[in-house]
């Protein structure tokens, strides 16, 4: 089942399990079992920490549990946890094995208070990037505490159940028999869910800090240089970010990243989350900024207002919160958001096998997702706004050569249908006729762009007709020492590398501010 140069790395990594525990699997008689059983012998075959019985008797097949004699752990993959989600397998088996997580030592004793019953199961998707996170939080609590529970389902081998449950979003989070969330999810925002107290102790906590020399507004890429230049210069920071990492979390493949010929988003966002951890700065994550107090006078201090009721001042910020895919804003969107409609195609694709999609958006991420679906689906038709794609050629000279895929030119969506349940349709206006349209569908992707995340700044910071923060060749914005960088400013260009440099100019920026205004 693992090559070589696999089994080399897990070996190596398997050295790390310091107490032995056993691995329990159900199994039947299918290509999938026989596939499992091949991947769990393997695994056994490179340490004498852990050992495989073949005897379980849990109604998902194929299926394994990890078990620690003498713990009270419930952990379990329904399905074989390779793409994306063999690092989540390879973190569990070194969890239940006693290495120590890497996790905040307040986060872990948080986790090990939580009371109750608490039985999750998270459906995902072998090709999902978002999913691994959710597994892996979720892995980790039950490893941690005996009352949480939790097993990891691939939905394209356990079809019967998404289904059964009208799954067409992955990660799809049930406890205990209840849909609990859908999309990425780490274990804090976990916590904040489940710890009905945690918002307002965090807030509490936040309160209390002492005013930063430069708070940075935003966790990713942009946000992330803008700390670690403010850090090396000696000076008191701050991140508070609705979620570190920003949009870089729902990037797949990175290949213009300079020097790091290629990655994943979430390997990109753990790096920048571990790089600003070398440094002397307050990170401050789950903290979604609803109001800006600017400074009155030069030498006062600005506020920054969340909604989670904290406020935090400093002398000096950094707006850095990106922006986040763009909506059709039609009717039955919102409706069948997580039910059909999808943002995400490497996601939520392999739940579409066989089926019927659109794709909306002719630029390249629409015509990228075209080309990708085409490979799972029975049939993709991209609708494009304008007459023509913006696509760059070689993608749609490879889209041109797809069978089972379509495009229709000059078409503007106009509603989402569905029958209660799910998606069935959609209806697109013909802007040559102006005739409406209706194509039976199952799934529909929306890819048109991106939209600032900058509605909490109206009034305050002078934004652009398209809601960007304006901003001038140092990061200035019109507030004098409240700069901005990456992808919520009115610099051309939304990349990952761009954002990076024009995290690290506002951050210097910030400093040169500092130095001569106090």
């Amino acid at each position: 089942m693992l090559d070589a140069n696999l089994k080399t790395q897990l070996k190596a990594y398997l050295e790390k399990v310091s107490q032995p525990f056993e691995i329990v699997a159900s199994l039947d008689d299918s290509d999938k079992s026989r596939e499992l059983l091949g991947l769990l012998q393997d695994i056994v075959g490179l340490t004498d920490k852990i050992t495989l019985k073949t005897d379980g008797s849990d109604a998902r097949r194929p299926s394994f549990s990890l078990n620690r004699p003498g713990a009270d752990i419930s952990l379990r993959f329904a399905g074989i946890p390779m793409g994306h989600e063999f690092t989540s397998l390879v973190l569990a088996l070194l969890q239940v094995g006693g290495h120590p997580s890497k996790l905040d030592q307040d986060v872990i004793e948080q986790v090990k208070a939580i009371e109750g019953e608490f039985n999750f199961e998270t459906y995902f998707s072998l090709s999902c990037q978002n999913c691994p996170d959710v597994v892996q939080a979720l892995n980790l609590m039950a490893v941690l505490n005996p009352n949480i529970r939790h097993v990891a389902i691939d939905g394209a081998l356990f079809q019967d159940e998404v289904d059964a449950r009208q799954i067409m979003s992955v990660p799809s989070l049930y406890l205990n028999g209840e849909l609990f969330s859908q999309g990425r999810m780490g274990v804090e925002e976990i916590l904040a869910k489940i710890d009905t107290g945690a918002a307002a102790r965090d807030a509490d906590k936040l309160n209390a800090k002492a005013a930063f020399d430069v708070l940075v507004i935003g966790g990713g890429p942009a946000g992330a240089a803008a700390a670690i230049y403010a850090a090396r210069k000696g000076i008191r920071t701050g991140v508070a970010a609705e979620r570190l990492g920003g949009q870089v979390l729902d990037t797949m493949a990175i290949e213009n990243f300079i020097s790091v010929q290629e990655t994943e988003g979430p390997k990109l966002a753990r790096a920048l989350e571990e790089h600003i951890k070398q440094y002397d700065v307050d990170i401050m994550n789950l903290q979604r900024a609803s109001a800006l107090i600017p400074a009155k006078a030069e030498g006062e201090l600005h506020e920054v207002r969340f909604e989670s009721g904290a406020a935090l001042k400093a002398k000096t910020l950094i707006l850095s919160t990106g922006a986040r895919w763009r909506e059709m804003n039609v009717p039955g969107e919102q409706e069948y958001r997580g039910r059909g409609v999808a943002y995400c195609p490497h996601c939520d694709g392999p739940l579409f096998k066989g089926k019927r999609v659109a794709v909306i958006g002719g630029g390249n991420s629409g015509v990228e997702a075209a080309i990708d679906l085409a490979g799972i689906v029975a049939h993709v038709t991209l609708i494009e706004f304008d007459d023509k794609l913006r696509a760059d050629a070689v993608l749609q000279k490879k889209l041109a050569s797809l069978p089972n895929v379509n495009v229709i030119k000059s078409a503007l969506t106009t509603e989402v249908k569905g029958d209660g349940q799910k998606v069935n349709g959609l209806v697109y206006k013909d802007r040559t006729t102006d005739q409406l349209q209706t194509l039976e569908l199952e799934g529909i992707f929306v890819q048109i762009g991106l939209l600032p995340n900058s509605e909490w700044l109206k009034g305050v910071v002078e934004l652009s007709p398209r809601g960007e923060i304006i901003v001038d060749a140092k990061g200035q914005t019109n507030i004098p020492g409240v700069f901005a960088a990456g992808d919520v400013t009115t610099v051309p260009y939304k990349q990952i590398v761009i954002a990076v440099g024009e995290g690290a100019k506002a951050s210097l920026s910030a400093f040169d501010h500092l130095i001569r205004t106090t």
